[in-house]
């Protein structure tokens, strides 16, 4: 299924992040090309493409000629053009990333959690921000960040080794874009990894997927025609907490014999090293087998790709483990990828991933924003003092 505009006028913001993913994805393209694959018209496009070029995100050039005449001009991305911050959160610590506008990892920075809570991580990211933007030209056109849910269930948020415990109740969003002073966004670390995987991984094959997120515990995320299915509330694809060992270990969020309890990073270094990632994977892929199942017969996915925090020896154990699977609805035989994939992006597409959140927030602030906080609308642009790259004062 193509990206498709609207030629409705309150549809401008989401045209122009559509018009900008299709450069992305599709470029060099001309604007006819343009027009075409979205069903805007051409004076549309042009428009759209005129300020996407004055603000620095694509260039404009002409081919070289073949044979006669002169060929239309063509639209790219320039990679350098914009940036965004990709972070993500996690119990372990803060990995941040600043991003371009091609999808690349430009330099990465981290730390583990400080003893200070909430308030001095979020003075320890804008420092480290400050690093990784320091002597670079460009504008950033935002912040993303990926943290473990679920959100707002009383007996399961910030609870347990797999989340964030003291965190409940902050204003995450409010306080990010302060300390950072550009637009903040905040996504489930597996739907920003899935997100991830669809601009820059297995979604140049497929729009309809899905990733199952190995973070410090369990998640998943169905991609259905290119969009991240979100659920009610944000939480769809908690996987890591269906009960799939009756009378198993107790969890955290109050029931027994919960998925990542079993298959997860946590689960993993629970054991102490007493296993090696192969057998490790061989003892827990019963109980995976039957979740991936489950999966397939309730989204009926293209395939579904395994991606995360765990190592990667881990992740190829379990991908071995899953090449002999029970039927279910994609048991077929005319399949155009397997039943179960490997990522290509490994950790890094989480933040890539988060990065993409922020542009696609910034120039559509319709979309991307999940969890706005109370208050003024985070939605408009830069802070004028940060919105350049520049050294910190």
């Amino acid at each position: 299924m193509a990206l498709r505009g609207t030629n409705q006028e309150f549809g401008r913001p989401y045209n122009r992040r559509i018009v900008l993913e299709t450069i992305r994805l599709g470029g060099p393209l001309t604007r006819a090309d343009i027009a075409k694959r979205v069903g805007l018209t051409l004076q549309t496009v042009s428009t759209i493409t005129a300020e996407l070029i004055e603000q620095g995100l694509v260039v404009l050039r002409r081919p070289a000629a073949r044979g006669r005449g002169f060929p239309a001009p063509v639209l790219e991305i320039d990679p350098g053009g914009g940036f965004a911050i990709g972070l993500h959160l996690t119990p372990r610590g803060v990995q941040a990333a600043l991003v371009n506008m091609a999808g690349e990892i430009v330099v990465a920075d981290g730390f583990d959690l400080p003893a200070g809570g909430p308030a001095a991580t979020f003075r320890e990211i804008a420092r480290v921000v400050d690093r990784l933007v320091a002597g670079r030209s460009g504008q950033v056109l935002g912040a993303g960040l990926a943290m473990p849910g679920p959100f707002d269930v009383e007996p399961m948020s910030f609870v347990g080794p797999t989340t964030l415990e003291g965190w409940k109740d902050v204003p995450i969003a409010e306080h990010l874009q302060a300390a950072l002073g550009f637009p903040a966004f905040i996504e489930s670390d597996m739907a920003a990894a899935a997100h991830g995987e669809r601009m820059y991984g297995i979604g140049v094959r497929t729009r309809t997927f899905y990733y199952l997120y190995f973070g410090v515990g369990l998640g998943g995320s169905m991609i259905q025609d290119g969009e991240v299915q979100r659920g009610a509330w944000g939480n769809a694809g908690e996987i890591g907490h269906i009960p799939m060992v009756p009378g198993g270990e107790p969890c955290p969020c109050g029931n027994r014999g919960c998925l990542e309890r079993y298959v997860s990073l946590e689960a993993f270094e629970r054991r102490g090293g007493s296993l090696d990632a192969a057998a490790f994977a061989r003892e827990t892929a019963p109980i995976l087998r039957a979740a991936v199942v489950t999966v397939e017969n309730l989204y009926d996915p293209e395939t579904i790709v395994l991606g995360g925090l765990v190592p990667p020896a881990l992740l190829e154990a379990y991908a071995r483990e899953l090449e002999q699977l029970p039927n279910s609805v994609a048991a077929r035989r005319a399949r155009a990828l397997p039943r179960v994939l490997l990522s290509d992006g490994g950790a890094d597409t989480v933040l890539r991933g988060a990065a993409a959140l922020a542009v696609s927030g910034a120039l559509s602030p319709r979309i991307g924003l999940l969890f706005p906080p109370p208050g003024p609308d985070l939605s408009p642009g830069p802070d004028p003092q940060r919105s350049e790259l520049s050294l910190p004062t």
